[in-house]
């Protein structure tokens, strides 16, 4: 019997209109154009300005493009998950306000929090459900409005983040192609160099918390880099070692979009030129849960049936992995 696979077959997105440019950050907080982009390769980032809305609006209409692209009626999909670290809410979570407003009704739901690797966790998740032939159509939501949770009077992190929404579909096949393999490692040790020190239960809100400025992303940028490089990379260049890809087989590299540095040392350490790394960081910064669908978005144009492609990510917690897939369409 052939074996069943979860294949990616579409992908949405959303982006606010809103671009704030490095030169608008200037006059924010002491920074420059030259400073971020020899530092982190970003130019400007979409920021969601529009008031009352949340992430659930960017994943909302993340997902509505997906069922238009793939022709799916909102009441065949099967379950929905969405990755992010700023829901609308502590609860309910944001995969139910998102399957409410595009009409998924027959589906269930859930939020999953590991922050940069939120998709690909995510994904490997809905994989489990579509392998075991309980589900046939299970959409994957990677969704962060990193703007509510910056700080704009830290220019060490005001620069790194954007907001954005996207969607993938996943759906069974017999072909050799979907998802291959993945390999998803966390340390708890992370939590205290990359977190937001106040509310959750820990520390909930309170006058104080307010005052010191303890809801925004409190990052370590040293200690994050050093970790995030190796992370990122070794375990990139470990899916490859255990399915015997030599570079040239590899179509695509898509790493996380944190920043230029990690990027290419996760392509280095791969073997990988930089001609099929997918980068777009330039345009959209660090969009958490976003960056690794939004590249599949943006590129999705150049991929083929059959190409070899590897997810890498590395985020808060910390949690890291990598996605070995086999890309399941040619785009029209």
């Amino acid at each position: 019997m052939a074996k069943i696979r979860a294949a990616i077959t579409g992908v949405g997105a959303y982006l606010p209109e809103y671009r704030l440019t490095n030169d608008e950050l200037s006059t924010m907080v002491d920074t420059s154009d030259e400073w971020i982009m020899q530092r982190i390769g970003i130019k400007e980032r979409r920021i969601l300005k529009k008031e009352g809305k949340a992430t659930s609006f960017m994943g909302a209409e993340a997902v509505k493009e997906l069922l238009q692209k793939t022709n799916i009626s909102p009441d065949e999909v099967d379950l929905l998950i969405c990755a992010t670290i700023t829901p609308d809410m502590p609860f309910p979570a944001t995969a139910n306000i998102i399957a409410h407003k595009t009409g998924i009704h027959n589906a269930w739901s859930f939020d999953l929090n590991a922050a940069c690797s939120g998709f690909i966790f995510a994904l490997a998740t809905a994989t489990q459900f579509i392998e075991s032939g309980r589900y046939r159509k299970v959409i994957v939501v990677g969704a962060d409005k990193m703007s509510a949770i910056t700080n704009y009077n830290d220019r060490t992190t005001c620069p790194l983040f954007g907001d954005a929404g996207t969607a993938v579909m996943l759906e069974p096949t017999i072909d050799e192609v979907g998802i291959m393999d993945y390999i998803h490692r966390v340390d708890g040790l992370g939590r205290h160099h990359l977190h937001m020190k106040a509310g959750g239960s820990l520390r909930p809100a309170s006058c104080e918390t307010v005052e010191n400025e303890e809801h925004f992303v409190y990052q370590e940028g040293q200690i994050v880099f050093k970790y995030a490089v190796t992370g990122m990379a070794d375990v990139a260049a470990e899916i490859m070692e255990r399915h015997q890809l030599k570079p040239e087989d590899v179509a695509w590299l898509v790493p996380h979009q944190a920043n230029m540095r990690i990027i290419d040392a996760t392509a280095r350490r791969m073997g990988v030129n930089k001609d099929k790394v997918m980068i777009n960081i330039q345009k959209y910064g660090n969009t958490t849960a976003a960056t690794i669908p939004l590249c599949l978005w943006d590129y999705e144009k150049q991929l083929k049936k059959g190409d070899n492609i590897i997810l890498a990510a590395f985020g808060a917690g910390f949690t890291w992995g990598s996605v070995y897939l086999k890309w399941a369409y040619n785009s029209i």
